[in-house]
């Protein structure tokens, strides 16, 4: 065994790690625990192609499972592996102007306002915004940020009434390249709420070990 062996057995973590798909499939576990059908299904893949993206990310330590009767559940090993789709996320985007290039053309944010981390937190603490947490309600009850309020985005549109009046919005999802938080930001600006972007999201959360309710079915 020579250090190029040991260079070699890390690269095939970062194999792993270069498919757009398997990164989806990372945050989306992020997000909580999974069986592999309803992982399937909110990734926009077959039950087989679903699989052998699962079988990659936990042959490279990734991703662990456990079986529940007849379903096989899939997690993500660790907090760590959260930390490295960021790091990675965020050299990407540091190196590489097509990165930011295709970042700005699919979320762009120039019209909206951004809230960063220790900004939300703070003003969330102090009562000053109400967080928005516009995932499915099953990923919300999963886990979210503590005192946030759920309105999956698919219903936003029909609950307006329930948010607060005079009272600024803060939105966020599955992570920093979540779609979801910007179009319910859009669609409040629309309708004259306050509101704004959280910077980042469950992903990045849980990367830095930042507190997350969890809620017991």
């Amino acid at each position: 065994m020579s250090t190029a062996d040991v260079y070699a057995a890390v690269a095939r973590v970062g194999q792993a790690l270069s498919s757009g798909t398997r990164l989806k499939m990372l945050e989306l576990l992020a997000q909580g625990e999974r069986p592999v059908g309803e992982l399937s299904t909110v990734a926009g893949l077959n039950v087989t192609t679903a699989s052998a993206h699962l079988q990659t990310l936990r042959d490279a330590g990734l991703v662990v499972s456990r079986r529940d009767g007849k379903r096989v559940l899939y997690r993500l090993a660790g907090s760590d592996v959260a930390a490295l789709v960021t790091t990675l996320c965020a050299v990407a985007e540091a190196h590489r102007p097509d990165v930011r290039a295709e970042l700005a053309a699919a979320l762009p944010t120039d019209d909206i306002r951004l809230m960063d981390r220790d900004e939300l937190l703070a003003a969330s603490g102090a009562g000053r915004v109400v967080v928005l947490d516009v995932r499915p309600a099953d990923e919300y009850f999963a886990g979210h940020l503590p005192g946030a309020m759920s309105i999956p985005l698919d219903e936003l549109a029909t609950r307006l009434a329930e948010i607060p009046a005079d009272v600024e919005v803060v939105a966020y999802c599955r992570g920093r390249y979540c779609v979801l938080s910007h179009r319910a930001v859009r669609l409040l600006v629309d309708h004259g709420i306050d509101a704004a972007l959280a910077a980042d999201g469950i992903l990045e959360w849980h990367a830095d070990s930042v507190p997350i309710t969890r809620i017991e079915p």
